[in-house]
């Protein structure tokens, strides 16, 4: 069973669609339905059932697709370690961020790896932290930037998955321009009404999270919006206040498009975390930029504000998972 045919076969199980399949796998349609009859053709029987809700795994391929992941786990290994062995470092990677930290962190960073690594090609894919883990699990993704949550931490975490958290991101709570108002205390604070984004999203963690550590219910909001731009629109509009990463904010701000008040009490913080997969030989591409990420990629004087030293970890909001 060739590897090419295991990747179209985990593409199509996964997504139960073959166009939706090809997309992934950037084959045609036809070249996906041709696969897919070559290997159940190997394997002499069928592997999916065509319903009216979408392709289904039949029991054969039920019990192929666990075997076909581990299969194309070990190819990986093995070519990273002729890699490794051979000294090779060229490769092509896949790089999985939030909108924000791929705009704010990644962008400015990842031409000058790419300067410094001309041998290694750099791909980028967007998207929430639920599916960045997934698109990790399944090998869409070689490694994912993303920020950590408390309550998947520890007892939680996936122990499939290595981290390692690069930085401390500063929150800032943002208003309207010209809003002077400075809380007391987080009592006063949740008395004002916010802008915040739909529940299960990181930022309306963050958000939640802020007040309930300190045993104070979660403010009233004046709207749930789906993005951390439509909270800075709104909030720039009057709507409320806000509470998100500085980084997602740091243009708006210097605009004049939202001003920051100050944070009644100890900053908080969120952990800017890489996740990527562990194996038992990582591809050298990959060891080059998890340790160019370690290194180079918090600027100076974020580094220096937060308190992140080497292999210390910073006092954050949510330290170990995403």
């Amino acid at each position: 069973m060739h590897p090419r045919l295991l990747r179209t076969f985990l593409a199509v199980a996964r997504s139960r669609n073959i166009t939706r399949a090809a997309e992934a796998v950037h084959l045609a349609q036809s070249s996906v339905s041709d696969q897919i009859q070559s290997l159940e053709a190997e394997l002499g029987t069928a592997l999916f059932t065509r319903p009216k809700s979408g392709l289904e795994l039949t029991p054969a391929g039920l019990a192929l697709k666990p075997i076909a992941e581990e299969l194309l786990r070990l190819d990986g290994e093995a070519r990273a370690a002729v890699q490794a062995a051979s000294g090779q470092t060229r490769g092509v990677l896949t790089v999985g961020a939030l909108e924000t930290i791929a705009s704010a962190r990644l962008a400015p960073w990842l031409p000058g790896f790419q300067a410094s690594h001309p041998d290694i090609t750099v791909r980028m894919k967007v998207a929430d932290s639920g599916t960045l883990l997934r698109q990790l699990e399944e090998g869409d993704i070689d490694v994912a930037f993303c920020f950590d949550r408390r309550d998947l931490s520890n007892g939680g975490a996936d122990q499939r998955f290595a981290r390692r958290t690069i930085a401390a991101e500063p929150l800032a709570l943002v208003a309207a321009p010209g809003q002077s108002m400075v809380p007391r205390d987080l009592a006063a604070l949740a008395a004002k009404r916010f802008v915040a984004t739909e529940p299960g999203c990181i930022y309306r963690h963050m958000f939640d999270i802020a007040f309930a550590e300190a045993g104070i219910g979660a403010p009233e909001l004046a709207a749930e919006v789906g993005s951390i731009g439509a909270i800075a629109r709104l909030v720039a509009a009057g709507s409320g206040l806000g509470l998100v990463p500085r980084l997602a904010v740091s243009d708006a701000l210097a605009r004049g498009d939202l001003t920051e008040l100050t944070w009644p009490g100890e900053m908080r913080t969120a952990s800017l975390t890489m996740i990527w997969r562990r194996r038992r030989v990582q591809p050298p591409a990959l060891r080059q930029l998890l340790a160019a990420a370690r290194e180079t990629l918090v600027p100076e004087g974020l580094l220096a504000g937060s308190g992140l030293e080497s292999e210390s970890r910073p006092k954050v909001l949510f330290p170990n998972n995403s």
